[in-house]
């Protein structure tokens, strides 16, 4: 799991969470730079109501395949210009961030268009709309800059490239250089910036009011459409149907759009708003940020609708793998994918996630009946309405879906966060859970990062299974937080230059379990590494409880064969090395090594992956069967042993068999039963379990006869009992060899007989693998005797 582009190494942060990898049933993602490589493109663009730029994006591509694998069309519907197919960057002019193509606004030609004004504001404001830092190059002139975010950085390239190129920052002040219109010439002009609105989760919106060189001030803003279109005046609306169907579109097209508005303020009402701002600004109460954003509101309203912009952020991909086929994977497993992110709703639908075929919930606020009651401002009928409409939608598509359980129809649910904030009402949010958990996909658009956080609780308390979230920004530390695997990536994002991206990128990573590089290798994450941890440690639980119940009970049988009298069974030194020599090491092993089908396969099958969602290698059945399996080989170690050699002669003198040499014999099986047990259960063998398992048993061995040499005082009973007493005895040597045979027997016979008739799906791949190997085999001996017979 290195990523070779970014130098990445995957990176475990806790070692506690291995075995849950194993077992996850849902995947909280965020999508831009989680499912995306975040590396924004501005691509196309609505100024006026007329659309510019016309390549094809990635999704628009496997749309066209999807609905019925037709040639792409040659011609752009919103521009009815000849359509560009992948990238419209010409390969010598390669620069990042633009990736737009349109001779009606380029090289200057935006002066002859109609609405030429509307157009100089628009890439105006995105000059100018931002916190980007102009660096210039003292060798080569060339200007670079440092965004806040890869979209604000793709807004000030295109400008650049449009003819409105940010050439220096101040504190106070912000410099273009720009085309004038009337003379044709580059002319310099500087903004004084009288504030700056940050852009916040809450607010999606981010606001610059400046003052021009005319004197003018303005108050220049890009968000969501659904801030701008909200904040709209009756005069600010001419460009509003046009632009909401180019938006739609691009949309649709798998593009993170956003609305470019403006307003003319006057002197005093300027005045006036910053005297009301600069107090909330001075306050230190904790409520400080809500009070400067009430204070916002009232200056960002009846804007005049611009444009909007389209920036693609394609799916991340690798020559072996992408983004769709690791997800295919995952579902394959039966993983649920939820993802929860900031984008608009066809955005989110359209960018590849939700498989052909499926039928979709959407769940929205946006009917004209909502929409009336806001514009009335009447905040408690809204509530009242939006709740009650949420609670009609859910109770409706969960009949949708309970309709169909028979047929092999597969819903998935979209919903926005306007509805997820009333979806998560205590009144709502058992059934909004109920139908979420029906539906085979959710997407949770324009979702923040409390209804992230939330969301993931919400599973993850109500569930029984394992969740697990991936993010990549500050935005989702508090949903990685809250699910029981968090996983960052640290990958294209924190690469980039800016410190607020950066850290916002190492919070990610920080605040997660494990650290990746790509999405794509969550993939080998879970299906290979989670499981082999899952089963493996499931396997060391089980066979730890075993291997003490085997040894423990032999102690309780003989203490009830000897009446309770308080005859130790063993020496004080064999049970105190039991679990720190003689056994301990071979389990290590198991918990390391062991491998029932090898990581090819794993990702090949990945259906093998159910085994952990259901938990059925650590579940009660399984426990109690390896309970008793240990309490089955303490009654046969114990009443064979002790029937096979007690009253009968074992010495050469004809002395019976005593306490200490049923003792060490006792211990022998014991020994020899454990490991071989362990040696039966592990799938995959190497030197090094080899190693340990019979080495442990040597051990034992190299133990008594050194133990035995000692002082009697020091030996007590195992003085000299293995050199002068059992190891020239063959009765030792049968009874142990018997005893073992016949402890190993149930469950050798267990196994046979489950891999027979009742196989798991790694019993059935690993039947199937010796078939094939056999098959193999038997070809190429029938090649070989035709070579030998010609």
């Amino acid at each position: 799991m290195y990523d070779g582009e970014t130098k990445r190494p995957a990176q475990a942060r806790t070692s506690n969470l291995n075995e849950e990898l194993g077992q996850v049933g849902y995947i909280m993602s965020d999508k831009t730079g989680t499912l995306t490589c975040n590396l924004m493109e501005f691509v196309k663009c609505s100024i006026a109501g007329v659309a510019y730029g016309h390549g094809m994006t990635e999704v628009e591509r496997a749309l066209t395949r999807i609905k019925g694998d037709g040639p792409l069309e040659a011609v752009d519907t919103l521009s009815n210009l000849p359509r560009y197919h992948g990238d419209t960057r010409s390969s010598g002019n390669s620069i990042k961030g633009f990736n737009f193509r349109d001779e009606r606004i380029m090289n200057g030609q935006w002066v002859n268009k109609p609405h030429s004004n509307v157009i100089q504001l628009f890439f105006q404001t995105l000059a100018v709309c931002n916190t980007a830092v102009p660096e210039r190059n003292k060798q080569t002139g060339e200007i670079t800059y440092e965004a806040e975010s890869p979209d604000e950085l793709a807004f000030v390239i295109s400008a650049r490239e449009i003819g409105f190129e940010l050439f220096e920052r101040t504190q106070s002040s912000v410099s273009l250089h720009e085309l004038d219109p009337e003379t044709g010439k580059k002319v310099t002009r500087v903004y004084q910036i009288l504030e700056i609105l940050e852009f916040s989760s809450h607010r999606k919106m981010m606001s610059v009011i400046v003052r021009t060189m005319e004197n003018q001030i303005l108050l220049l803003c890009k968000g969501a459409d659904s801030e701008i279109l909200e904040r709209l005046s009756d005069e600010g609306r001419l460009f509003e149907a046009k632009t909401k169907e180019h938006v739609r579109t691009y949309a649709e097209a798998g593009l993170r759009v956003m609305l470019i508005a403006y307003r003319e303020l006057g002197e005093g009402e300027y005045i006036e708003w910053n005297a009301e701002f600069s107090n909330a600004k001075a306050t230190e109460t904790a409520d400080r940020i809500e009070m400067m954003d009430e204070v916002a509101d009232k200056i960002e309203k009846d804007l005049i609708l611009l444009g909007a912009t389209a920036i693609e952020d394609k799916l991340q991909k690798r020559k072996k793998k992408k983004v769709p086929e690791c997800i295919d994977k995952l579902a394959q497993a039966t993983i649920k994918i939820w993802v929860l992110t900031g984008d608009k709703m066809e955005t989110a639908v359209n960018i590849g996630l939700l498989r052909r075929g499926m039928r979709l919930i959407t769940i929205t606020l946006d009917f004209p009946e909502i929409k009336a009651l806001e514009r009335q401002g009447d905040k408690e009928a809204i509530f009242k309405a939006s709740l009650e409409s949420v609670k009609e939608q859910l109770i409706y598509g969960k009949k949708q879906v309970d309709s169909v359980k028979e047929c092999p129809i597969e819903y998935g649910l979209v919903i926005d966060g306007k509805s997820l904030a009333f979806a998560l009402d205590k009144e709502l949010e058992k059934k909004f859970l109920e139908l979420a958990l029906a539906c085979a996909s959710v997407l949770c658009c324009r979702s923040t990062p409390k209804q992230k956080a939330l969301v993931t609780r919400l599973v993850k308390t109500d569930c029984s299974k394992t969740t697990l979230a991936i993010g990549d920004g500050g935005n989702d530390v508090s949903m990685l937080q809250e699910a029981d695997i968090g996983v960052g990536i640290n990958g294209v994002e924190g690469m980039q230059k800016s410190d607020h991206v950066e850290k916002g990128n190492e919070r990610a990573v920080m605040s997660s379990d494990f650290a990746i590089a790509q999405f794509r290798f969550l993939e080998r994450l879970l299906l290979v590494h989670g499981r082999w941890c899952y089963r493996r440690i499931a396997m060391m639980v089980c066979y730890f409880f075993y291997k003490n119940i085997a040894f423990g009970f032999t102690l309780f049988w003989f203490e009830a064969y000897a009446s309770f009298s308080g005859q130790p069974a063993y020496n004080d030194w064999y049970m105190s090395f039991y679990n720190v020599f003689f056994t301990s090491l071979p389990v290590i092993a198991l918990g390391v090594f062991d491998q029932d089908v090898s990581a090819r396969l794993c990702l090949k099958y990945p259906l093998l992956y159910r085994e952990g969602i259901k938990n059925i290698l650590f579940s009660w059945p399984c426990i109690l069967l390896w309970i008793c399996n240990g309490v089955l080989s303490s009654i046969i170690i114990f009443f064979f042993t002790v029937n096979s050699m007690i009253n009968q002669a074992f010495r050469r003198d004809g002395q019976v068999v005593d306490y200490e040499i049923l003792g060490v014999t006792m211990y022998t099986c014991v020994v020899w039963a454990v490991n071989c047990q362990i040696a039966l259960s592990i799938n995959y063998f190497t030197w090094i379990q080899h190693f340990l398992i019979w080495g442990s048993i040597a051990f034992w061995y190299i133990f008594l006869v050194i133990y035995g040499f000692l002082s009697p005082r020091v030996s007590t009973t195992a003085y000299m009992v293995f050199v002068e007493a059992c190891a020239s005895s063959i009765l030792y040597w049968l009874v142990t060899l018997l005893v073992v045979i016949s402890t190993l027997l149930p469950y050798f016979s267990f196994r046979a007989f489950q891999s027979r008739f009742l196989p798991m799906a790694h019993d059935k791949l690993q039947v199937q693998r010796s078939e094939d190997s056999e098959a193999e085999m038997d070809h190429a001996k029938e090649n070989l005797r035709q070579i030998n017979v010609s």
